[in-house]
């Protein structure tokens, strides 16, 4: 399929000779899923996949690796603590860090940078004087992520983001949106043509997430087991589920439930003291991150799994990549009424009413009560990631952003063999 989409016959007619040089600031690589997906799929297109990304703290710590013959270049990164000038601090070694790094790779055919934060646009015009296309994978939309995580209103450093945003649309050739609601402000707001926007969906790896049988002793006694994967942060909802269990036990009078809440982030501390506040900690398990096998077990064992993000300016357009997973391992899912949500998850999902904690709850007891459902959401999801929502999709179209970007570009490999023959000549 790869070969037939590849984007070396279309553009150049010589697919071994294109350069691409990933850069990503938030996340290291292969951990950034999404990422790597991308990297892999752009390798068996026959691109060269350089990485530039942070290095992380118990995994992908090599300063360097050949991965799958991906290369990665990783540099040490401080996370922001302290307010702004932690994020300059982190911002500005990060900008250096990518510069020196992108420097030792040399030239390629295309720079792809990958949000947060809309900065990466400055190695990204370095590389474009020198050749490159740049290609914009817009992974979140930071002014809406700024007014939802820090409550601050259209502040200075708000109006400060907008402007790195608009910034970086003008100076990409060609943006990736991870759904039509991205896709829509990218023409929108940044002005870009339609034609040069494309949608690449983020979704699981399906080998990654395949079943396995259920091990009751996960649910601790009780008949039931609840899920909640993914990064915990202030606008992760988190707390909106501990309250939301918390009035499933108080309100509707439901002991028979044991949840797991697995994963990390800034706000992990913050949410395991709430839960010993709603006195919750008898039935509420943290577990931190944890290997996949280890995940695998828990999402099989899973009777309802948890999406509480809360509805505000970014969570209703963005798409919840736990929704997915919890999808491809055939789990129902209890959401708020999101946009996005209900694009991903269709008839696989039952939805609250914005930010409804105790709605939440009724929904979760629901689905207890009625196994025959929970399996045929189960089912309805699976359908939907093999379907519309698998990966295969989404590469055909960053193949065919890689083209646009790059039509009627000579190969930097090209160019620089015939620079060696203008040298050998000139001898």
């Amino acid at each position: 399929m790869l070969g037939d989409t590849s984007f070396g016959d279309t553009a150049s007619g010589d697919r071994s000779n294109r350069r691409a040089l990933v850069l990503v600031e938030n996340l290291s690589v292969p951990f950034d899923r999404r990422v790597w997906q991308e990297c892999t799929t752009l390798r068996d297109a026959g691109w060269e996949v350089h990485v530039i990304c942070p290095r992380g703290e118990k995994r992908d710590t090599e300063p360097e690796a050949l991965i799958d013959g991906v290369r990665i270049h990783r540099y040490p990164l401080r996370a922001a603590t302290g307010g702004p000038a932690g994020y300059l601090r982190e911002y500005g070694s990060a900008l250096w860090h990518t510069a020196r790094l992108a420097r030792k790779v040399g030239a390629v055919d295309v720079v792809h940078a990958c949000n947060p934060p809309d900065l990466l646009f400055v190695p990204a015009l370095w590389l474009k004087r020198r050749g490159a296309r740049f290609v914009f994978d817009q992974h979140d939309l930071v002014p809406e992520l700024y007014l939802s995580r820090f409550d601050r209103g259209e502040d200075l450093l708000y109006r400060a983001v907008c402007a790195l945003e608009r910034l970086t649309y003008r100076a990409a050739d060609v943006v990736l949106a991870t759904n039509e609601s991205y896709r829509d402000v990218a023409v929108r707001r940044g002005g870009k043509r339609p034609a040069d926007v494309f949608v690449v969906r983020s979704a699981p790896q399906t080998d990654r997430f395949q079943p396995v049988p259920p091990e009751p002793e996960l649910k601790r006694g009780k008949p039931h087991l609840l899920c909640y994967l993914g990064v915990m942060g202030p606008q992760d909802g988190v707390d909106y589920a501990l309250r939301a269990l918390a009035k499933l036990r108080d309100e509707l009078g439901r002991t028979d439930w044991h949840a797991v809440f697995v994963g990390a982030g800034d706000a992990f501390d913050a949410m395991v003291a709430l839960s010993r506040r709603l006195g919750l900690s008898g039935q509420v398990e943290f577990t931190g991150r944890i290997p996949d096998a280890d995940l695998v077990r828990y999402l099989s064992t899973a009777d309802v799994c948890l999406s509480p993000d809360p509805r505000n300016p970014l969570n209703d357009v963005s798409t919840m990549n736990k929704v997915l997973e919890y999808m491809a391992m055939g789990r129902p899912v209890v959401s708020f009424d999101l946009r996005e949500a209900r694009v991903s998850a269709g008839d696989a999902a039952l939805y609250a009413p914005d930010n409804d904690e105790a709605g939440f709850a009724k929904l979760i007891a629901l689905l207890l009560d009625d196994p025959e459902k929970r399996a045929r959401m189960g089912e309805i999801g699976q359908e939907r990631i093999s379907g519309q929502l698998s990966w295969r999709n989404s590469q055909a179209s960053l193949l065919a952003a890689y083209a646009a970007a790059c039509r009627d570009r000579t190969p930097v490999s090209a160019g620089n063999s015939a620079r060696r023959r203008g040298r050998a000549v000139e001898r």
